[in-house]
């Protein structure tokens, strides 16, 4: 989790990337940085321990305990357009919801739940080493991690995805590429998404995650209110079986962006504008401080 005086430097990356319109800058500190072989080994390493009769028991595990974490952590979450999901045709699906905490698949896990769905989690390859019970929940909760990499992109990561759909899941990817700690405004999309939607003919479920800070202040960072969620479910997006999957990815990319900037503009009462504010980052009350 961002601590102490690294928000304070990660609310600057943010603001040099927003202001700079740079929506899929790595903003985040100290994440592990690993070669493309090691990346790669590590992805392989994961899908093998996948397999393994320890890696079976590990997910047995990490399921409860994820489940048991969902529950408590999203105690205080609200939903809203639920019924927009009650035509949704039976299988497997695409959520797309903007991207801004580490656990910010716990809300979509929640609502996943609601519809008696299990949730798998498309995770930047990176992930795996992130320290302590993160890197256990990120290899032991259903993920499916991607490397940047054309060959692994075309040829492994598709059989995956084709795996969990077929399962009937829903596959969380966050469009938004980057994760941008506590920052309300949904930014323009990668087309990745779209494209695997089209390609598997599943549709997207579309979400935006309001951020509302509370009135309690952070134990440790007084600086911070405590912040709530609200999902907000948006009218759910179909391939078009007319168009190959390339014209499908851009077209659809494009209707859940429009539907994400008008739910952010309906929620907050603002027009989007990227010019970076204090007001961009949830929670955030020490706004004479804002980094130069």
């Amino acid at each position: 989790m961002i601590i102490g005086a690294d928000r304070e430097r990660v609310i600057k990356n943010i603001k040099k990337a927003a202001n700079a319109r740079d929506f899929t800058a790595k903003v985040e500190v100290g994440d592990p940085v690993m070669s493309l072989k090691d990346r790669t080994e590590l992805v392989n390493n994961f899908w093998k321990g996948q397999k393994s009769f320890s890696g079976k028991v590990n997910n047995d595990i990490g399921h409860i305990f994820f489940n048991a974490l969902t529950k408590i952590l999203t105690s205080s979450t609200e939903f809203r357009g639920l019924n927009l999901l009650k035509n949704l045709p039976k299988g497997g699906a695409i959520v797309t919801a903007n991207h801004f905490n580490q656990i910010d698949s716990l809300p979509i896990k929640r609502l996943a739940d609601k519809t008696h769905h299990k949730l798998s989690i498309v995770i930047e390859d990176t992930n795996l080493k992130l320290p302590g019970i993160l890197s256990y929940l990120m290899t032991y909760v259903g993920t499916i991690p991607l490397i940047k990499s054309t060959s692994y992109i075309a040829n492994k990561f598709p059989k995956h995805l084709h795996d969990a759909l077929e399962d009937n899941n829903w596959v969380l990817i966050f469009p938004e590429q980057e994760m941008w700690w506590n920052y309300r405004k949904p930014r323009k999309l990668r087309r990745g998404a779209y494209y695997f939607a089209a390609e598997q003919n599943v549709p997207i479920v579309s979400t935006f995650i309001e951020i509302q800070p509370l009135p309690k202040l952070e134990k440790d960072h007084p600086d911070f209110y405590q912040t709530k969620y609200i999902v907000h479910v948006l009218p759910t997006i179909y391939p078009d079986v007319s168009l190959n999957a390339h014209d499908n990815s851009k077209q659809m990319m494009e209707k859940d962006y429009q539907e994400k900037v008008a739910a952010y503009e309906q929620i907050y009462g603002k027009k989007l504008n990227y010019d970076f504010t204090p007001w961009d980052i949830a929670g955030w009350r020490n706004k004479a401080n804002l980094p130069k």
